[in-house]
């Protein structure tokens, strides 16, 4: 007989959650102004709102957390985080940031202006966010299959070459600062890059003299799916692909809350030693000194740790297994999701699940407060109230995908939990027909919104 598989951990600590009644939730989620970012942690049974922090750290991790050196300037745990981003990571130089959306402020701030470019795989939040509020553009060059959820494709991440081609060409050097590759790429559901889109992407970048950049926040699970599904990689070990893949860009941000299994850090790597510096202005004046980058010293020891075991093939293999256990779940069930499942979340399609509710009405945020009300579990909108408005015409934007994410924290949940919110979809699908009517905005902020906006029922 095979053996199953498990997990290659114990669970060594437990935290208690507590059931909720729906009466509660009714009352909870309207007091959020039906906003799923507003409620309290402990209103909250299943917590898939984000997979950036929240993941269980490993013994070895809290054992260099005990072991973090506090000094301001020069700290032992910088150079132990220093060691893994140079020569596993191969990037020559880097400062530590508080968290990802903060090195993407200390890189735009050095490179982007008004009216500029930024094309790349459909940019997350804060990346966009922090182009647009610089009065920039950032430019979705990614694949068309990337937008058909029930199209099998091995890489719905990659970037369409032509798209980006049609960029360079059609705009003056000077107005392109940089393109960014987003591994994975969460927006079109936590999908994969492959290594020769990558390969191809920074020649092309190099021909036009386009530096290129990763959003390398789960760079790891890409590591995992070039294995998996790109043959030349099949026999080679995750360390390897990683340093290849960082051969070919010319520096990343990251927030390390997501591959490096950390609560808060990030980084911003890069090899130009004249951007390096230009950067460590906006270091010190933004985040703090360059051996600390706004973050403890027993912060810099966990994420180094956490970077190397978020490399293990063990760890990703059970981690991105439930991811697609989940995946499978839904797809017994019928439910619509985008399709193969990605890499730290599985991602139900809300315009095929909510057919009968306007996109005008918010489907995706609609079918995460459903979930909610359901059975306590908190997912996320990624779809029109994420993409925000036109910074031109402020008028709603409506992406190809309307997609609920829910984001699972590494080494945190069981599969049982898993087969809970599949249930829980399922429920609400048996009555997809009977939801006719969304939510309308009350307030909201004029860029990223959805974190804080208020909501009522129609």
């Amino acid at each position: 007989m095979e053996l199953p598989y498990t997990e290659p951990y114990k669970i060594k600590v437990v935290e208690p959650v507590r059931r909720s009644s729906r009466n509660e939730r009714e009352k909870w989620i309207a007091e959020a102004g039906y906003s799923l970012f507003q409620l309290r942690s402990d209103q909250v049974f299943i917590d898939l709102l984000t997979d950036s922090g929240t993941g269980a750290l490993s013994h070895h991790q809290w054992a260099e957390m005990m072991l973090g050196d506090e000094s301001y300037a020069g700290s032992t745990s910088y150079f132990k985080l220093k060691e893994v981003i140079n020569n596993w990571l191969d990037m020559p130089y880097f400062v530590p940031t508080h968290q990802g959306r903060a090195a993407e402020n200390l890189l735009f701030s050095a490179l982007i202006k008004e009216g500029d470019l930024v094309p790349g795989n459909a940019h997350f939040d804060t990346t966009k966010g922090h182009i647009e509020f610089r009065r920039a553009f950032a430019v979705d060059c990614t694949i068309d299959e990337a937008g058909n959820t029930t199209l099998l494709h091995p890489f719905k991440g990659n970037i369409d070459l032509n798209k980006l081609e049609t960029v360079f060409k059609n705009n003056p050097k000077e107005k392109i600062p940089l393109c960014i590759i987003t591994v994975t790429c969460n927006t079109s559901g936590g999908q994969p890059v492959s290594m020769q889109n990558i390969r191809d992407v920074s020649a092309l970048c190099k021909q036009y003299g386009i530096p290129v950049f990763f959003d390398a926040a789960r760079f790891s699970e890409n590591a995992y799916f070039i294995k998996m599904r790109e043959e030349e990689f099949a026999q080679h070990r995750i360390k390897d692909i990683v340093r290849e893949m960082y051969s070919y860009v010319d520096g990343a941000t990251m927030s390390s809350k997501k591959d490096a299994i950390v609560n808060i850090g990030g980084f911003l790597a890069c090899r130009d030693k004249d951007l390096f510096e230009k950067i460590s202005m906006y270091c010190i004046l933004y985040e703090g000194y360059l051996t600390y980058g706004g973050l403890a010293g027993r912060d810099l020891a966990a994420m180094a740790q956490g970077l190397k075991e978020g490399m293990d093939f063990d760890y990703l293999e059970s981690r991105i297994g439930q991811v697609a256990h989940l995946g499978q779940q839904l797809a017994d069930y019928g439910i619509p999701c985008q399709i193969p499942t990605g890499g730290h979340a599985v991602f139900v399609d809300a315009k095929k699940f909510l057919q009968n509710v306007p996109k005008e009405q918010f489907q995706a945020q609609t079918l995460a407060i459903e979930l909610y009300l359901e059975g306590g579990v908190r997912g996320v909108e990624i779809g029109t109230l994420l993409a925000d408005r036109d910074p031109v015409t402020r008028k709603n934007r409506y992406p190809a995908l309307e997609l609920l994410r829910l984001a699972i924290p590494r080494r945190t949940y069981t599969n049982n939990h898993m087969d809970y919110v599949a249930a829980c979809l399922a429920n609400i699908y048996e009555k997809r027909d009977r939801i006719t009517k969304g939510f309308r905005i009350v307030k909201e902020a004029p860029i990223m919104r959805h974190f804080t906006v208020q909501l009522e029922r129609i």
